[in-house]
């Protein structure tokens, strides 16, 4: 394809090396931080995610799979966990357990969404976190599974979990289904920080096409994730200037 020049890559193993190692590190580079991704406070859950998908381009063997599974369980647990907090227990009995993912994922779906028109919606998000759980449970236990089966995991529970992620962000922030003035559904979020509470940031909806605004609610600020920040190399970085005309066998290599 004429991708790289011949005289700095003679060698097709060397060319491909160089070529794969470069497609993986683009998308890293370019990857969006998680404080520039407005779902405070649930960015813990996509810490939790990003950990399943590391995870999962070096698994190997049923146990690296098993640990993906145990993964995506902490993921939902942990997105059950939050909205806890944010979406407290509503009924007259007393709350199921904290770790009780059935019983929050029908509160959760309930309350975010609510009303008859959103009878499909509740099904399919509610569907969705609970098969999302039980797929991982087996995952985390079964030793007959592979890499796809990981792979489905950490796909099903990124699924799951973002579109409920959504539905609980914009119940929480009062975000109506059209704006009420116009009953366009170009509704964007805006955010701004008040003078009376400069310190905290708030958030409202605004109509795009008549400029119709919300109430405005308190963001959850949430920490800059550790671990994520690239440190420079250390010494001199150097350029090869003899390139690799030939990969030797290890049984070629002198001594």
């Amino acid at each position: 394809m004429n991708l790289y020049a011949q005289e700095q890559f003679p060698n097709m193993d060397l060319a491909l090396t160089f070529h794969i190692g470069l497609c993986l590190r683009i998308p890293r580079g370019q990857r969006q931080k998680l404080t520039d991704i407005p779902v405070e406070p649930f960015a813990a859950c996509f810490r939790c995610l990003q950990d399943a998908s590391d995870a999962l381009a070096q698994a190997q063997e049923v146990a690296d799979y098993q640990s993906i599974g145990v993964r995506c369980r902490e993921a939902l647990l942990t997105f059950i966990d939050i909205t806890q907090g944010v979406m407290p227990w509503q009924g007259t009995e007393n709350p199921p357990k904290k770790a009780d993912l059935k019983a929050w994922s029908d509160h959760i779906c309930t309350v975010a969404l609510a009303g008859d028109t959103h009878k499909y919606r509740r099904g399919l998000f509610k569907t969705l976190l609970e098969s999302a759980w039980e797929f991982a449970n087996w995952l985390t236990h079964t030793k007959s599974s592979n890499w796809y089966d990981a792979e489905a995991s950490i796909s099903v529970t990124e699924n799951a979990i973002g579109l409920c992620i959504s539905a609980v962000i914009r119940h929480v922030r009062g975000v109506p289904e059209h704006c009420p003035s116009c009953g366009s559904q170009r509704l964007s979020p805006e955010r701004g920080y008040h003078t009376d509470f400069p310190e905290i940031e708030w958030e409202r909806p605004t109509c795009d096409k008549c400029g119709w605004t919300g109430e405005p609610v308190p963001i959850n600020a949430i920490d800059e994730p550790g671990g994520h920040e690239s440190t420079p190399p250390e010494g001199e970085c150097i350029i090869p200037t003899i390139p690799l005309r030939r990969l030797k066998r290890p049984s070629e290599r002198s001594e």
